[in-house]
């Protein structure tokens, strides 16, 4: 998560999957003028071309991301999230390939059925992000496919609807599997969160499991008691936050995350759980780290931070967790942080906040506890 300030001000270097997208569209002169979609453009910068392509363009922005909603080329598009309706007809759709393969066969199970026969339908990616699962997807659900040569490490996926047999679109077709629900185990160790339901949508890591990292946060939960403020910060499916809200009553609820489908888990997995006067005193945001929430207003922050951007290794979405964490918590107000051992990030938080303190710890994982002093 970054700033809630346009993603792209200073404009990203053209993307080889994008850019080979872009151009098979200039070559083969495609008609933008009808209803054009936008799958997964990371950056805005599909949009932002296939805008240059034809004036006429107003392309329709599908997107997971709360961030690539807010880039300077999304913002010449219309934006919904993958949780929205999609619109009733699809003339072109383009489709960046996202990093899950869950969340491209939910969306490709949303849109297919509003392709027609000759709708244009274009996938682009990295060659080493398209697998022989990803062209399955394709066929099974939109239509006879097939890929080009790669340039430049990315390759393109053709696949036409009107090969698609009449039972697709039937009663009888394969249902759209998401979201996924499953139970935690009733063990002692995972304390309030033992036994409860978990809802995931596609695109939510760990979707059909408690992840490890989780989990071990679960077992060292700290024991608070009383009317504070509490943000599952980067939520997921809002495990941590709703094991919160079940220990303490009292507490209330923030779940935040810079995912729509994971916003959306976190929702769905505490209206699973809770009295629904609970569940109305929640809050569910999409955002970017903790900017959307007042300084000071917070008691309590339980993160457990993603270290991965797409296919990329990086410690900047932790930092602006912590540097966010610091900003909204209360004079005494604590962050607990579960993380990789190796990641160190106990030396961060004791730039950030002055203090930093191991509650627990095993031979991969480390809970860390900081204070605003």
């Amino acid at each position: 998560m970054t700033s809630t300030t346009p993603a792209d001000e200073s404009r990203p270097a053209p993307d080889a999957a994008d850019d080979y997208v872009l151009r098979h569209l200039a070559e083969t002169a495609v008609d933008l003028t009808g209803t054009v979609v936008v799958l997964g453009d990371r950056t805005g910068e599909l949009v932002r071309g296939l805008v240059t392509l034809d004036e006429s363009c107003h392309p329709l922005l599908i997107t997971d991301s709360y961030l690539a909603s807010r880039t300077s080329g999304a913002q010449l598009a219309q934006v919904l999230t993958t949780q929205d309706e999609p619109p009733e007809r699809i003339d072109v759709l383009v489709v960046r390939i996202p990093k899950s393969l869950a969340l491209l066969e939910d969306q490709l199970h949303r849109l297919a059925p509003r392709l027609r026969p000759d709708s244009m339908v274009v996938g682009t990616g990295k060659a080493t992000e398209i697998h022989t699962s990803t062209l399955t997807l394709f066929e099974q659900l939109v239509g006879p496919t097939r890929t080009s040569l790669a340039v430049r490490k990315a390759r393109l996926i053709f696949s036409a609807p009107a090969g698609r047999p009449a039972e697709a679109l039937e009663p009888g077709a394969p249902e759209n599997p998401w979201p996924l629900r499953y139970q935690l185990p009733v063990d002692k160790y995972l304390g309030a969160a033992a036994g409860r339901t978990v809802v995931n949508y596609a695109g939510v890591f760990c979707a059909d499991r408690l992840d490890i990292g989780t989990r071990f946060m679960l077992e060292n939960l700290p024991v608070r008691r009383g009317a504070e403020r509490v943000v599952d910060l980067g939520c997921g499916n809002g495990v941590l936050g709703l094991a919160a809200a079940v220990a303490n009553p009292a507490a209330r609820l923030t779940f935040l995350d810079e995912s729509f489908p994971a916003v959306a888990s976190a929702r769905a997995t505490f209206a699973e759980n809770v009295p629904v006067e609970r569940y109305e005193q929640a809050e569910f945001v999409a955002g970017d780290a903790l900017t959307p929430l007042s300084t000071a207003s917070v008691d309590l922050v339980l993160n457990n931070p993603p270290f991965h951007a797409h296919r990329a290794t990086s410690d900047e979405t932790a930092w602006r967790m912590f540097t966010g964490a610091r900003r909204v918590l209360r004079p005494g107000g604590e962050l607990w942080v579960v993380a990789n051992r190796h990641l160190g990030y106990h030396g961060k938080l004791r730039r950030v906040f002055g203090n930093c303190e191991t509650v627990a710890g095993n031979a991969k994982f480390v809970i860390l506890r900081a204070v605003r002093k």
